[in-house]
Order: C-alpha cells, then structure tokens, then sequence
C-alpha cells in the first residue's frame, strides 16, 4: 500500500487537486473511512479525504471522525491540512475571506473527541492547537491571491446540522469567538493524539447568524464555488513549500510524550 506523508481532508471536489491519483478504502478499528484519493504533488505524495464523503451525503454530526484521522495515521501520513467552510462571528471578516485560524473553542456536544478511553490515562497537551509549521506556510501562501487573509482567529465549532441562532452568535462573540464552524472539533484533537501536525484553512461562507436576515446551504454552496479554484491553489502551494521533514520544536510530533498518567 502507498504511504503518504500530506493529507488534505475537505469538502468533495478537492479529489481534482493531483491527476491520476487512484482511490482507496481503508477500515480501522473504528469503522471504515470514506474512499481516499491518493496521488502526486510535484514529488509529494498526497492523500485527499472527502470529510463528508464521496456524495457530501454526511452531516457534520454524523462524520466518524475517529475513522477518518486513523485512515489517514494508517497510511503514514504526519501532516494533515483541514479545509472548511466558516460563517463570520467578528463583523470585520467578510464572505470570500481566507482564516487561518489560530486557536478554538468547542460547543459539541454528542462527538466522540479521544482515541483513548482506556488506561493509560492520556492528556493531551493543546496549548498550540494547530500546528505552528503548517500554518505559516498556510499564511504565507494564502496571500498570494489576491485575497483578505486572517492570520489569527478563534473557530467555534458547534454540533450541527442546525445554523446557530443569534443569541448563541452573541455568546462566542462575547468569549471571544471570530468564525463558527462545524467540522474542526474534533478533527485536530483526534490528530494531535495520534501526533499527526494537524492545521486548518478556513474560507468565511457567510455572516453568521443574526448578522443577515437568513441563512441558506445554498448562499454557502454559491461562496463555496466561487473560492474552491483559490483554495485549490492554496493548498498545491502549502504542499510544494512544506518540508520533507517536520521541525524538531514541533508540538504535533511529541505530543504523547510525558501526556500519560503514571500512577
């Protein structure tokens, strides 16, 4: 089986983003992952995921995120790059924005977040959480677009499949929130336990709740299409620039050192 180092997990289209690249399905011990495309980068092997599978037939609630990121530990993958659509909490960010976010805070509810219900105990640390290599190349390549990027920006990602109500909006405001969202959680937590760099790229789709009058999946689906080609780009671009080897200082790749409980 081909091993590959990136992955890009997203929304169902970025499959387009290598030619030839061949098609996968992978079980894990926590269910079977949607089909992978595995292809080429310059010289990078890349792994896509359709985080909502192949059809976008899976709700944000229902992803088995603990399949997807095992899929991807499976095949020796060290870099993970997430993409997903946000709606914009601070008035400053604008539809069409790029963000990069640089911390989160998570509203679900019924997800399972660890990989590690059973001794030994196991704490995480995510004082980074996402990776610090990964996102500078993500920035320095998103700025080369033409388009208004967020280097830094809190995501609150809620359960879904519902939108937010404005009185919630209100809330993450309040605590500090810029973008909400409804796949990042638990999407970097589960890599970072696996000590996979993980970091996300986020395009605002819309204001969110509260700030217009209504939203619709089709007002995101019509952003979505308009940006894709750009985000396609971002991520060919931050493939080709990351290096063959991770920093030593990274978090990501020690992160279960010293994270057990020892009695």
């Amino acid at each position: 089986m081909e091993k590959a180092k990136i992955a890009v997990i997203g929304g169902t289209g970025f499959e387009k983003l290598f030619k030839n690249a061949k098609q996968i399905r992978l079980g894990t011990p926590y269910g079977v992952a949607p089909p992978i495309s595995v292809g080429k980068i310059d010289d990078k092997e890349v792994v896509f995921l359709p985080r909502h599978g192949p059809d976008h037939s899976i709700p944000p609630h229902k992803i088995n995120y603990r399949a997807n990121v095992y899929a991807l530990y499976e095949l020796n993958v060290q870099r993970i790059i997430g993409v997903n659509a946000v709606g914009a909490i601070n008035s400053n960010f604008k539809p069409g924005d790029i963000v990069v976010p640089h911390d989160f805070i998570d509203f679900t509810k019924l997800r399972i977040t660890t990989f590690y219900d059973e001794s030994p105990v196991t704490h995480i640390d995510v004082s980074q959480p996402y990776c610090p290599e990964i996102r500078k190349f993500l920035i320095e390549n998103s700025r080369k677009f033409g388009r208004r990027v967020w280097d830094k920006a809190v995501l609150a990602c809620t359960e879904g499949p519902r939108f937010e109500t404005p009185a919630e909006i209100e809330m993450f405001r309040l605590l500090g929130c810029d973008v909400v969202g409804m796949t990042g959680v638990p999407e970097a937590v589960l890599a970072r336990e696996l000590e996979i760099c993980y970091a996300a790229v986020c395009f605002v789709s819309n204001m969110a709740a509260g700030m217009q009058e209504r939203l619709t999946p089709n007002e995101v689906l019509t952003v979505s299409k308009e940006i894709t080609p750009i985000m396609e780009q971002v991520l060919i671009e931050t493939v080709r620039a990351l290096p063959i080897q991770r920093e030593s200082n990274c978090p990501c790749a020690n992160a279960l050192k010293n994270a057990r409980f020892k009695a």
